[in-house]
């Protein structure tokens, strides 16, 4: 049996893989720079937050994450990226839907060292509404397929509020059901 290059398989790896450290990236793959619109240099050594649409949503989203990763050491969600540049055929600042999917190699410190996987959802296509933070995340729980209640639970608001954010984008993608409302939101 031949010796596997494990260092080769992460490179071609099919999806974008990200070894982190504290939140900061600290290797990447090709996948992961077509994705994003980047270099390996634009990425390797800064922070995930120049991946997020803001400062923001980065800074809740990882609060957001840290018990999960705490308690089974693995995270996973839907969510608005930003590419960085316009290198292989990205639109520098353009949003997208995409799926990350994380493994804290340290559950007591979940942000010391991760790996992390990103996949495109939006198929290249721009997000065409402008969403604010608020509607974003709750259109990231609403692709999970959860309840307004559970929505409201996720985020640490009320699902009456939720119910205002899913209306508001409903009108915003001109959709009639959450059903329609998901196939527009990935559709971007």
């Amino acid at each position: 049996m031949p010796e596997i290059d494990y260092r080769l398989a992460f490179e071609h790896a099919p999806v974008g893989m990200v070894v982190s450290s504290n939140r900061t990236i600290v290797a990447c793959n090709v996948r992961v720079c077509e994705i994003f619109g980047a270099t390996p240099s634009a990425l390797v050594g800064h922070s995930f937050s120049i991946l997020y649409p803001s400062v923001a949503e980065f800074e809740r989203i990882g609060k957001r994450m840290e018990p999960f990763l705490n308690a089974s050491g693995h995270y996973a969600d839907n969510r608005m990226m930003r590419r960085l540049g316009g290198l292989h055929g990205a639109i520098a600042g353009e949003t997208f839907w995409c799926h990350v999917t994380g493994h804290a190699m340290n559950r007591a410190a979940p942000h010391e060292a991760g790996i992390w996987t990103f996949e495109d959802l939006g198929s290249r296509r721009a997000v065409k509404a402008e969403l604010t933070p608020r509607e974003r995340e709750v259109a990231a729980q609403v692709m999970r397929g959860l309840t307004s209640k559970e929505i409201g639970k996720a985020l640490g608001i009320s699902h009456r509020t939720v119910e205002l954010h899913r209306a508001r984008l409903m009108r915003k993608y001109a959709a009639a059901t959450t059903a329609e409302l998901v196939q527009k939101l990935i559709a971007g």
